[in-house]
């Protein structure tokens, strides 16, 4: 008959030698080699950001705008006959931003945050009155030609014409908007 401790080590060894040459783990944990991170392009998003804010900033862009002329502007897939609907002045105009009176910054500030709180309403058109630039001495017309500028730049306008004289003329812009998705 064989004694209790004699039947443990018999399988101790039994199990030592199934399992092979092995170390002992010294404090029990193990430890995963985590590897590289992913590689983060900060240096293009960065680059980016700056394109973005440079090219929506304040600085003046004289191009041959002038105080008469009509601003019109129509996204590709637009209908011919929704543009039509708002060059006309046959929407209903939801809410509308005046800019007299503002700076180049405050005024780009203003717009899209007008822009921005229009679309989340569900509002279709809206009136953004720029002015002629009348006053902008012969530089030429400031506001007019940057709200020109930042409209086509921003991605809720589908389209914008220079509004009808009873809305302002060629001193304001009917601007279309993009439906938010739900």
């Amino acid at each position: 008959m064989t004694k209790p401790d004699d039947t443990d080590d018999n399988e101790l060894e039994l199990f030592r030698q199934a399992v092979g040459d092995v170390k002992p783990v010294e404090d029990g944990r193990i430890e995963k080699n985590p590897g590289k991170p992913p590689p983060h392009p900060c240096k293009l998003i960065e680059d980016e950001q700056q394109a973005l804010q440079d090219s929506l900033s304040e600085a003046y862009d004289p191009t041959e705008i002038q105080p008469g002329d009509t601003l019109s502007y129509k996204r590709e897939g637009i209908q011919n006959r929704e543009f039509r609907k708002l060059r006309t002045g046959e929407y209903s105009i939801q809410s509308e931003l005046d800019l007299h009176g503002y700076t180049v910054e405050s005024a780009r500030v203003a717009l899209f945050e007008f822009l921005r709180k229009a679309q989340e309403r569900g509002h279709r058109a809206v009136r953004i009155i720029h002015g002629k630039g009348h006053r902008s001495s012969n530089k030429g017309p400031v506001l007019k030609t940057m709200v020109n500028r930042w409209l086509r730049q921003c991605d809720p306008v589908l389209a914008f014409h220079s509004a009808q004289p009873r809305d302002g003329g060629t001193g304001a812009v009917y601007v279309l908007l993009k439906r938010l998705s739900k």
